[in-house]
């Protein structure tokens, strides 16, 4: 089984960016250190607790960083882009990095309406296979009108990301390696046999490979585990109450005046993330991995002190070993 990491470069309370991106990649250094075999950063916009808005431009530096990992976006959302700039992005991070970058692909907006629009100004995106089929032929050699000069020969590993039913479709017919968000839709999993019914085997790929993706938060002991847990908890809660927060330090979470109302809707959220000691992560890990028969497992873990994130991920590592 291999273990991944993806890493939003989270802005937590009390903090920047600058801090966020510079915890990504002393976290990319330990999870190289300890023998991830992936390391992804998102794309998105407008999102006043996320750092992770160019990933091309942090893969590149996170590559620069490691020695080992594999390094890639989670994703680049196609619809914001030219897939010609896609292309000649990762294939220039594939030429400097050979072996090491993977160019994970989405359809999502990223953000909220203003950014999204922001992002795309007065551009009419095509339909996102279209998208798709274009940015892969800028690796191949005079397949396009215009060359994505860096790309021909350079091409990076290719995944379809996606939390629901259309890009699993996608990814299948494509031949392309399929990421499942279960950190986003847990209840999704038919996207998953959906996937692997409608693999046709590819000069990429010759059987179905599917990475699933779960937001995890591991310590010394459940009670700690669950203390740290509060954070996220309580910024989930804020946002369905249409209050969004940065992530909070347990401390606050601990002290937050909550209504019989907010302990019913954060107990029906608990699926949600994967809390407690290496032995109780570990069986609800197999139970997810039993499930959707994944071949990865890429962990995101929302934690609010970056020092007690290096340990969860120390102790995952370890688990899995």
């Amino acid at each position: 089984m291999r273990l991944s990491v993806l890493d939003t470069s989270p802005i937590v309370q009390g903090s920047t960016a600058r801090q966020a991106l510079h915890n990504t990649v002393d976290l990319a250094r330990f999870a190289d250190s300890l023998g991830y075999h992936r390391y992804w950063v998102p794309e998105h916009h407008g999102m006043r607790g996320v750092a992770s808005c160019a990933p091309a431009v942090l893969v590149a530096r996170i590559a620069d960083a490691t020695d080992r990992i594999r390094v890639g976006s989670g994703g680049v959302l196609l619809p914001n882009h030219a897939p010609l700039i896609v292309a000649e992005q990762f294939g220039t991070l594939e030429a400097l990095h050979p072996g090491r970058i993977d160019l994970g692909l989405g359809r999502a907006p990223g953000g909220p309406p203003r950014a999204a629009a922001a992002v795309r100004g007065a551009r009419t995106s095509a339909p996102f296979a279209e998208l798709l089929h274009e940015l892969l032929g800028y690796f191949e050699p005079a397949a396009e009108a215009v060359t994505a000069v860096p790309a021909v020969g350079n091409r990076p590993q290719v995944w379809v990301l996606g939390s629901g039913t259309a890009s699993a479709e996608l990814a299948g017919a494509t031949g392309l390696p399929y990421a499942f968000a279960h950190h986003l839709n847990p209840g999704g999993l038919d996207a998953v046999q959906l996937y692997r019914d409608s693999f046709r085997p590819s000069p990429v790929a010759a059987e179905p490979q599917v990475l699933v993706s779960a937001s995890v938060i591991a310590a010394d002991t459940d009670e700690h585990a669950e203390w740290l847990a509060g954070s996220t908890r309580l910024k989930v809660l804020s946002r369905t109450r249409g209050n969004r927060i940065l992530l909070p330090s347990p401390q606050d979470a601990a002290a937050h005046p909550y209504t019989c109302a907010d302990r019913e809707e954060i107990a029906a959220r608990r699926h949600e993330v994967v809390v407690g000691s290496p032995a109780t992560v570990r069986a609800e890990l197999e139970t997810v991995l039993t499930t959707t028969g994944a071949d990865e497992l890429m962990v995101t873990t929302p934690v609010y002190d970056h020092a007690e994130r290096r340990r969860s991920y120390e102790l995952l590592s370890a688990l899995f070993d």
